[in-house]
């Protein structure tokens, strides 16, 4: 993938980190849960963003 493709890959990756980290801060009201929940969530957008390697050029 090439940078713009990896760059837009985690922008879309930050919409359900900030809908969803309110999401789960309402239901089990605790940050450690939320912070928990958006470093599962943060691995996740790196490893499909970052699954066939960076391509210059």
């Amino acid at each position: 993938m090439n940078i713009s493709r990896i760059l837009g890959t985690l922008v879309v990756f930050g919409i359900p980190v900030i809908i969803g980290g309110g999401i789960v801060y309402s239901l089990f009201e605790s940050f450690p849960v939320m912070y928990t929940y958006e470093i599962l969530l943060g691995f996740a957008a790196l490893g499909v963003a970052f699954k066939d390697g960076i391509k210059v050029g």
